[in-house]
């Protein structure tokens, strides 16, 4: 099975947020931003990363996202690396 494409990937990530932080406006979720500048604190974080992952249905671990920088990179690790679950 192939990796979700970076629009499906972009796509999802604005979904997750917008369910996890319904108060934040879609428009504010722009490739340059990371989750922290968002607003989200640590356990929005880690909320955001696990429905992530389960809808994109990989089993990362939670500690490779610590080193993401912004939702670009977020967008670029999902659609073309890690470890895809069977």
């Amino acid at each position: 099975m192939s990796l979700p494409s970076a629009t499906d990937v972009e796509d999802a990530i604005r979904r997750v947020i917008v369910d996890i932080m319904p108060d934040l406006p879609a428009a504010e979720i722009t490739r340059d931003k990371s989750l922290r500048d968002l607003g989200a604190d640590s356990v929005d974080r880690v909320e955001i990363i696990s429905l992530l992952l389960h809808r994109l249905q990989r089993s990362d671990p939670i500690s490779v996202f610590a080193t993401i920088p912004d939702i670009g990179a977020l967008v670029e690790y999902l659609s073309s690396n890690g470890e895809k679950s069977d």
